[in-house]
């Protein structure tokens, strides 16, 4: 999938796919390098996709801390709607929903279709997250723009864990 490449220098864009390969890859190092020489650490792909979302999808605690620190937006969406949290959510990574919680991400953060973290955990029967999303406050009556609740997003994917933790709680 290309960038695009509109009077773009095309070493500049070479760099920046190689950017978003070590981000993916854990490269903290190098990706340390490029921040230096002026790389903005809120570049985003094609498909809207910053360094941090690709980090936090692909498990780089590493350079998901290096990002944060240098001020990427933990709040910023994917032009599919996806957060950095979201997508941690989803992979079950409790040390990365951990991290981007610590670095601003908000909680019951979502994109337009209102999922939240909590329903992407509650969806995919993510236990352990769903449990560090609400030690910080995640609000399982928040619905999405459905108007789906976390517990009705766990009971329609057929998530046992997290249906009968976010039932228990309604009660």
């Amino acid at each position: 999938m290309p960038l695009p490449s509109d009077g773009i220098d095309p070493r500049a864009l070479a760099a920046a796919r190689e950017a978003f390969s070590f981000a993916r890859q854990g490269n903290a190092d190098t990706l340390r390098q490029m921040l230096d020489a002026g790389l903005p650490v809120n570049l985003t792909n094609e498909e809207g996709n910053t360094l941090l979302m690709l980090a936090a999808y692909s498990g780089q605690a590493e350079v998901a801390q290096l990002l944060l620190s240098r001020g990427a937006d933990a709040t910023r969406a994917n032009d599919k709607g996806q957060t950095p949290l979201a997508g941690a959510a989803f992979k079950g990574d409790v040390r990365m929903v951990t991290l981007l919680l610590d670095g601003g991400a908000p909680v019951d953060g979502s994109g337009p279709d209102g999922r939240t973290a909590l329903i992407y955990a509650a969806m995919f029967d993510r236990l352990e997250v769903l449990e560090v999303l609400l030690s910080r406050g995640a609000d399982p009556m928040r619905q999405d723009a459905s108007g789906n609740t976390a517990l009705i997003a766990a009971v329609m994917m057929g998530a046992p864990r997290t249906a009968a933790r976010l039932d228990a709680l309604a009660k």
